[in-house]
């Protein structure tokens, strides 16, 4: 056994690649996620299950320690040695009957008995004990899965039928079992053309099973069915991808692969079957399955607890036709696929030729296997078992890991004119044209990173979105909001946005990293709003120019600036002192959207101007927020449906990016302001609202994109990334950049 040196960690047991398994993959991929999330401050260790003590692999540093899983003495020598290590907080095993010695597995328990560390249990497994045909089986089979819950602190499990198995049959508390899905990795919904070019399958429809193949897998029914499915598709192509399992290959060789192929080549399926005999690297199933049209999944056995390849195939926005298992009935439902009975190939060809009669279903399903399936992405899993190892040990979060920044989904929205508002998942949509809300956020951000990053990337995107301003500044002075992608402007004069591009504008010109010619290009607009800005009555239109202000001032201290910005503020101050009261310490008899911006706009108005009366009133009016944003350790921000209205209900749903990037930034510069170490908490907790920290748990930045989506209903992300949603993310991750 290795030495661990970090101070905290998470030691799984478990077999773990390059050993063929499904749960070494599984766990590999579940230590990844919590590392990616967690690390440094908690650190994924693995104890690699081997079969025999003579098998050697070549794993990964992962893999601190082997344990032969057929050497009992070794279970009971690994339990003593882990209590010995002060730095490992808590123990993982990854159950499955097959993968320990003994009778079921039950080598186990000597170690459960021995180890002192609070252990939390997956059961990748649950057998219900009525469906086993002897009774003595039933009795061992319930002592070991009692004993394993009684020395476990927790029980994982990824569907609730097994959840259901384990209370009413084998009486284990409800309390003591988590359900917590199978795992997917955070992938882009793509539509099929690209991916089927890519492995010359142009042209075809495709089908496709993956996974270890063994004669459980049933892949059998599947070729049977094609005959029916190729009269009425010729096209069609089915993939077997996978190696064949290794205990199967190390008893009986390649018996059934050989089986399968016999059985295409007698159905004259030669060119419609195709077999892939290789272990695939996550990168190539996710291209096989994203050219995949139907996934199918015709285990023969009902009792599967889980599956990892239905889980995947759904990850991909894919629909599954599969047999009927617990674990499919738990996941597979009429939004993302259809259910046959087992061993039934008339079944399987019904079922695939509905779909592909039906090209609209087809894409429904597709949408709805994506869609129902992103709580299963990993770092969404990863959260679910953190909040279970915290409360068995003293492990801590970290705030401050964050993500890499990324403009990728901000490149992809953008083309030579400016940034395009919407997107369906990730993919523009250019019908809806643009907005100067979405362009001035995003020429803000470009600024802010390139003042780090010297990028001429990201200049260019500055430079497009800045010729995006002069395209929509009238001779008034006053912007257009909204263009069409065919470049017809609207005639809307929304002091919302007005007060956003004086922001925008007056941020350019005080980045002294930005290009001469950009920054006095940006100065001649701004400019030509001043006359504007004395008119403004939208608080936020005034809050968003104070802001502008305040920067412009910081590039040009001349005395007009500073009045302009004196004259805003007191009338913050005024609409403050109109509508507040000893319960509403507030500028508006309501709340929307961009509230931290009205505070916000005084702490600047004060550090234009160092009047403590604007501090004063910055303080307590971010202060009434946070009362009423930050709760239960997470930040909770105004709901659009609904808002909230003075002396009503609060809305609490339909919650926007664009909001709580406005808190973080606020909270950001009140730190800097009044030193408050609790603004800068608050910031940091504001911000992983963005990455799990809400009350659905789930991640609203997408890694894998570089995108976020459009906001959090009750009980579901709204998966399009747009483009304020994507900005917002991004002004929040620079903003937390800076301060940390």
């Amino acid at each position: 056994m290795t030495r661990i040196k970090s101070p905290n960690n998470i030691v799984y047991i478990s077999t773990f690649p390059p050993r063929e398994c499904g749960i070494a993959t599984f766990t590999k991929d579940l230590a990844q996620a919590f590392d990616q999330k967690y690390n440094p401050v908690v650190k994924s260790r693995v104890i690699a299950l081997n079969e025999h003590p003579t098998v050697i692999y070549d794993y990964d540093n992962y893999v601190f320690s082997q344990l032969p899983a057929n050497d009992l003495e070794s279970y009971v020598a690994l339990a003593k040695k882990l209590n010995r290590l002060d730095n490992v907080k808590i123990i993982n095993i990854q159950h499955e009957f097959g993968l320990f010695g003994g009778d079921w597995g039950n080598y186990i328990i000597p170690f459960l008995q021995v180890i002192e560390k609070p252990v939390v249990t997956t059961f990748h497994s649950v057998l219900p004990l009525k469906e086993n045909r002897y009774k003595e089986t039933d009795i061992a089979l319930k002592k070991l899965v009692t004993l394993i819950a009684q020395k476990s602190c927790a029980i994982v499990v990824m569907n609730k039928l097994s959840q259901q198995i384990l209370e009413n049959e084998y009486n284990i508390a409800r309390s003591k079992i988590h359900l917590i899905p199978h795992g997917i990795p955070q992938t882009q919904f793509e539509p099929s053309d690209q991916f089927k070019k890519l492995h010359n399958l142009e042209g075809h429809t495709v089908l496709s099973t993956f996974g270890l193949l063994s004669p459980n897998k049933g892949i059998e029914y599947a070729i049977r069915a094609l005959p029916k499915i190729i009269k009425s598709f010729p096209e069609v192509t089915y993939l077997i991808l996978g190696v064949t399992h290794p205990n199967i290959r190390k008893w009986d060789g390649e018996v059934y692969r050989n089986f399968l192929m016999k059985e295409a080549e007698k159905m004259n399926l030669k060119n419609n079957v195709r077999f892939y005999n290789k272990y695939l690297t996550l990168e190539e199933l996710l291209s096989y399955l994203k050219a995949t049209d139907v996934y199918i999944a015709p285990a023969k056995d009902q009792g599967q607890s889980v599956s990892g390849t239905i889980s995947y195939a759904l990850g991909c926005g894919r629909p599954v036709v599969s047999t009927a298992s617990i674990y499919a009935r738990y996941i597979i439902n009429d939004q993302n696929g259809i259910l046959v009975k087992p061993k039934s190939h008339n079944d399987i060809s019904k079922a695939v030729l509905s779909l592909l009669n039906d090209p609209r279903r087809i894409r429904s399903m597709s949408a709805g296997a994506y869609e129902l399936s992103r709580k299963m992405i990993w770092p969404n899993v990863a959260s679910e078992y953190f909040r279970i190892f915290r409360k068995f040990s003293d492990i801590r979060h970290e705030d401050r890991k964050l993500p890499k920044i990324k403009f990728d989904h901000i490149m992809r929205l953008s083309d030579d004119f400016g940034m395009l508002q919407f997107a369906k998942y990730s993919k523009p949509l250019k019908r809806y044209g643009y907005t100067l809300d979405d362009n001035a956020r995003a020429l803000i951000a470009c600024a802010d990173y390139y003042g780090q990053n010297q990028s001429a990337q990201i200049l260019n995107l500055a430079y497009t979105y800045l010729k995006f301003f002069k395209f929509t500044q009238r001779a008034s002075g006053t912007f257009a909001n909204l263009v069409t992608f065919k470049r017809n402007r609207d005639t809307s004069k929304d002091e919302d946005v007005q007060g956003r591009a004086i922001w925008a504008l007056g941020y350019i010109i005080s980045c002294s990293s930005l290009p001469e010619d950009m920054r006095e290009q940006a100065e001649i607009m701004l400019k030509k709003t001043f006359k504007l800005i004395q008119k403004f009555e939208s608080s936020r239109a005034i809050a968003f120019s104070i802001i502008g202000l305040y920067h412009y001032y910081k590039y040009d201290p001349k005395k007009p600036v500073l009045k302009l910005i004196e004259k805003l503020g007191d009338y913050q101050i005024a609409l403050y002192k109109n509508y507040s009261n000893e319960n509403w310490k507030w500028f508006e008899d309501h709340l929307t959207y961009s509230n931290s911006k009205l505070p916000e706009s005084l702490f600047y108005a004060y550090k234009a101007t160092r009047k403590q009366k604007y501090l004063n009133i910055a303080e307590r009016s971010l202060d009434f927020l946070t009362s009423i944003t930050f709760k239960d350790s997470m930040y909770w921000p105004i709901g659009q449906n609904g808002w909230y209205f003075k002396d009503k209900v609060r809305a609490y749903f339909d919650q926007q990016p664009e909001d709580t990037a406005s808190m973080v930034q606020t909270k950001v510069l009140a730190h800097e302001i009044t030193k408050n170490a609790t603004h800068l908490e608050n910031a940091l907790t504001a911000f992983q609202w963005f990455l799990g920290g809400n009350h659905l748990n789930q991640m609203v930045y997408d890694e894998s994109t570089g995108g976020c989506n459009d906001g959090i209903h009750q009980n579901r992300i709204n998966l399009n990334q747009g483009a304020e949603s994507t900005i917002s993310y991004l002004l929040a991750r620079l903003a937390i950049e800076k301060a940390i």
